[in-house]
């Protein structure tokens, strides 16, 4: 995965963002089906000067911009930008600390010859807020009023056996809206050291054997990760009708995430820690962690500790205290290496043709680490074969499993458009090919495992733009898609090979209408996209599979519709006002159930096994399927903005997993639909404003943000059913869970919050 923190900062650096819906006319390897971001940035087109802004904002946000262009100098051109942003979060210790940095070079060789070469990357570091809750431990009185919250879940404060109501505010006095359960105090006097690394230890990046970010807490998660991206561009035009580009390209990526490992104290929300007597999940949530305590049982003599009624033997003694909880690192080290090619060649003014190739072939590295042995010496490590009586595991050793893979891709296209009159027309084919293999170091043999020959998938694109008049335009898209399975569900972690791993494949359809008529603009089009054989896989442990004691089968069936009515409309009124508004009314649903078979050879013959999951018609969750949109931007005065932006979403289904409905062997299974989130909608405004005053020919602009302006209380995020914050009742499945307000765990929305700044051109 690729976040946006990942590349923090190329933003301030680009011409232009752009966002295509839909299938757009991408034509590398790895498909676009839902939409694509196109970053522009062209040393070449800048001219020379540069910029700097500061920004001030909610939770301590302080964040630093600079960049500089040198304009072209002869056939040169240079452009780079440095970001170096901090805060403590809105939500609680959810800090960061980051950098990030870009640089870009154009230099014309010749009429004949480009080369560009770009440098990016943002190493970072933030506290993590993964936890969701019930949403009566943010908003009791939210929660409360939701339909199908019982408002028996809610804690009435009272101890054993007066108990009732599992929910609650969190006890430390804050604002439970910015709740984070990924924290806890820790005492200051603890001098343990931590180890993370991204590339290099100390320097400007830190990394190595070092101090926790803050003395006073601890974070149990954190992120922290750099993936540099460096690409040397070459264009060559050959003649008048054809041009060659070529990119070369290495994406790195080395950090990763915290989290517990071993037995963690834990206290429940009546402050009951999980000792010899108590388990800290039979008390009331949220929960929250004990480092002091942990950091006493480690350091201390004693031969047995006990965390939620489990005995733990230890050893210890002066160098020889053995940590029965640490904290850990799951870490991600990657690196890519690729080339993309393309041959354009103009047939005539009218046509044109592209062929290309995209080559690309990674390896990753996954393992765990000791970060922090919590007053400990040592962790003994008992994941690894190759020491079957463990192994003393110290900061930065590796730990709990240690893998590596590689993913080879290549893919061929060719595209042709026509663009004459009032018609404008694409189509282009792929073909791609992507092989992995999977090396588990754990293991005695040490084997590299791979599932044999590679994987082929295609893709069909093409559409079309028909100008009716001067003001109307008609277009309509369509495209067939297949898209690989994921390495994990070709090749498991235990290293079984699925038996028949099969493509997902996209069939889309896109058709609508541009209209432009003086001081206004409106953009309708329908879409219907249906996504095909998802992959959806079941680990078969039944002992005679064809790759040895456990198969992997692929379910059938798992196919999603989605279809929706898309609407974009702008009109400047008058010089001073403008109206934007847009809509997305989507219906997003599972079409079919899903099926799998297991064939088990015994000694008799064969036995075939069915295994089904009842999807039919339920909607799929973890997005609104309808979003308004309406913005109101005023200019009363020359230089000044202001900007509303009311938003409205609906249809928020809450997150599930297809595997939660597998019918029982009774024939029985679960179709309720899953719960859907009240509908919300929240208020940002925006403000910029050119100051009419010149500084040695500098130009300054102030702005300001303020999101969630009316401060809306709102659910952001769900998942269903929770299988650790749901409430149940004696009503509902085995577990009391009925797919309501109470059975679900969530996100609100962040209370509101701003920034503001200064930007300085010249």
């Amino acid at each position: 995965w690729v976040y946006w923190s990942n590349w923090d900062g190329v933003g301030d650096a680009s011409q232009s963002i752009q966002m295509q819906r839909g299938l757009s006319a991408v034509n590398l390897t790895t498909p676009s089906i839902g939409g694509s971001l196109n970053i522009i940035t062209d040393p070449a087109k800048n001219s020379r000067g540069g910029m700097f802004k500061q920004e001030v904002g909610a939770g301590s946000l302080l964040k630093t911009t600079l960049n500089y262009s040198t304009g072209l100098m002869g056939n040169l051109a240079v452009s780079g930008a440095i970001v170096r942003k901090t805060g403590e979060g809105v939500i609680d210790k959810t800090w960061t600390d980051a950098w990030a940095y870009y640089l870009g070079a154009s230099y014309q060789m010749n009429d004949a010859n480009r080369f560009e070469v770009y440098a990016i990357g943002a190493p970072q570091r933030h506290g993590q807020n993964l936890y969701r809750q019930n949403a009566g431990v943010y908003d009791p009185d939210f929660a409360k009023g939701m339909d199908g919250y019982n408002p028996e879940a809610i804690w009435n404060g009272l101890g054993y056996p007066d108990s009732e109501g599992e929910f609650t505010a969190p006890a430390d006095g804050g604002d439970p809206r910015l709740f984070n359960q990924n924290w806890a105090p820790v005492s200051s006097s603890y001098k343990g050291k931590q180890y993370w690394y991204m590339y290099g230890e100390g320097g400007l990046f830190g990394g190595g054997t070092v101090d926790r970010h803050d003395p006073d807490y601890l974070n149990e998660r954190e992120n922290f990760f750099h993936k540099p991206l460096v690409n040397l561009n070459h264009y060559l035009t050959i003649n008048d009708q054809m041009r060659l580009s070529s990119i070369l390209y290495w994406s790195g990526g080395s950090g990763g995430g915290t989290g517990t490992y071993g037995k963690i104290p834990t206290v429940d929300a009546a402050g009951n820690l999980g000792d010899d007597g108590h388990k800290f999940y039979y008390g009331p949530s949220p929960w929250t962690r004990d480092w002091n305590a942990l950091i006493a049982m480690n350091s201390g003599t004693d031969d047995t500790v006990y965390v939620d009624k489990s005995a733990l033997g230890r050893t210890h003694g002066d160098g020889n205290n053995q940590s029965v909880g640490i904290l850990r690192n799951s870490i991600n080290r990657q690196s890519t290496i690729g080339v993309i090619s393309k041959l354009n060649y103009d047939l005539s003014d009218a046509i044109g043709l592209e062929l290309g190739l995209d080559w690309r072939t990674a390896g990753i590295e996954h393992a765990r680490e000791v970060r922090d042995l919590m007053g400990g010496d040592y962790y003994l490590n008992t994941a690894d074969a190759n020491h079957p009586d463990g192994k003393r595991s110290v900061l930065g050793d590796i730990i709990a499993y240690h893998n590596e893979t590689t993913v080879d891709w290549l893919g061929f296209f060719g595209q042709g458009s026509y663009s004459s009159g009032p018609i404008n027309a694409y189509g282009m084919a792929g073909f791609s090919t992507i092989a992995y293999t999977y090396q588990d170091h754990f293991t005695v043999a040490d084997a590299v495992i791979d599932h044999g020959d590679p994987i082929t998938t295609m893709q069909f694109k093409g559409g079309a733009m028909y100008d009716v008049n001067d003001n109307i335009s008609a277009f309509a898209n369509f495209g067939l898609v297949e898209k690989p399975p994921i390495m994990d569900n070709v090749i498991y972690f235990d290293g079984t090979v699925a038996s028949d791993p099969a493509n997902e494949k996209f069939q889309s359809i896109e058709a609508g209408v541009n209209f432009r008529a003086g001081n206004m603009a409106v953009k309708a089009n329908y879409y219907i996209t249906d996504w095909i054989d998802r992959n959806l896989t079941k680990a078969v442990t039944t002992g005679q599979g064809s790759s040895g004691d456990t198969d992997v089968i692929f379910l059938t069936g798992v196919n999603q519709n989605h279809s929706g009515l898309e609407l974009e409309a702008s009109m400047q009124v008058i010089d001073m006002l403008r109206l934007d508004a847009a809509a997305g009314l989507g219906t997003w649903k599972f079409v079919d159930d899903a099926t799998g078979n297991y064939q088990e050879y015994t000694e008799t013959g064969t036995e075939q096994t069915t295994y089904t999951y009842a999807l039919k018609d339920l909607f799929v969750g973890d997005m609104p399927q309808t979003s308004m949109a309406l913005g109101m931007t005023l200019n009363p005065i020359a230089g000044l903005s202001v900007q509303a932006l009311f938003n409205y979403y609906d249809k928020n289904y809450s997150d599930w997993s297809p595997d939660a409905r597998e019918v029982g062997s009774d024939g029985t299974a679960d179709t309720e639909q899953v719960w859907m989130a009240p509908s919300y909608n929240k208020l940002d405004l925006h403000i910029n404003y050119d100051l009419p005053v010149s500084i040695a020919g500098t130009k300054m602009t102030v702005f300001a943000h303020v999101f969630n302006a009316l401060d809306a209380v709102y659910v952001q995020d769900a998942t269903d059913n929770s299988q650790y914050n749901a409430y149940g009742s004696n009503e509902g499945d085995e577990n009391g869970k009925m797919h309501k307000a109470d059975d679900a765990e969530v996100f609100l929305g962040i209370p509101r919050y701003f920034n503001a700044g200064l930007r300085v051109n010249f």
